[in-house]
């Protein structure tokens, strides 16, 4: 784990993958079999379980426990004492080992402070969760998520901007990129924002 800080206080088991430049700070556990990439922040009492996949260039804020199952992908936030599950129907006498669901988080999302993802989702790329939230069902890429249950109430750019009007040809005031919304959610016209 050459170029890897752990703080002092904090646990890397034997047998966790740990990814250059990826800082763990205080009261931390990475169990044995988690994976995370580099150049990621893992905040104050931050869990990784053993399963666990965590991209490259992500920021895992205080007190988030990342369980068997969850994946997040490249550039992902997650906020603080934001929520993963990865059994549906839990027990405490009853073994659910073999029922993990698998709850996938799109390149570049944002999950807000408090929020709670519902084991068994996807969330596409860029989406953004905003806090407090509760997602129960598959997130559409870029979509603004609130409330509980969440609901879409918007669109976000790659930038993290909010857009404006639901329309054709929608551009980011803050990046130039050019988007347009159809059947499928919102597509991406210019992806660089070079073509103002």
């Amino acid at each position: 784990m050459d170029d890897v800080f752990v703080h002092e206080s904090a646990y890397v088991d034997d047998g966790a993958v740990v990814g250059r430049g990826t800082r763990i700070w205080h009261f931390c556990h990475v169990m044995s079999g988690a994976r995370i990439g580099a150049e990621c922040s893992l905040g104050q009492n931050v869990v990784v379980m053993g399963g666990a996949v965590v991209g490259d260039h992500v920021k895992i804020q205080n007190n988030v426990s990342i369980y068997e199952g969850v994946i997040l992908e490249d550039d992902v936030f997650c906020g603080p004492s934001c929520v993963f599950t990865n059994v549906s129907t839990p027990r405490a006498t009853v073994s659910r080992k073999a029922e993990y669901e698998t709850t996938r988080v799109g390149r570049g999302c944002t999950i807000g402070a408090n929020a709670t993802v519902v084991c068994g989702v996807t969330l596409g790329s860029y989406a953004f969760i905003g806090a407090g939230a509760v997602v129960t069902s598959d997130v559409p890429a870029h979509a603004l998520m609130v409330g509980v249950p969440a609901r879409r109430v918007g669109w976000m750019c790659v930038c993290g901007e909010r857009l404006g009007l639901e329309a054709a040809g929608v551009r980011c005031g803050r990046c130039g990129r050019e988007y347009r919304e159809d059947q499928d959610g919102l597509g991406v016209i210019d992806p660089s924002g070079e073509g103002r």
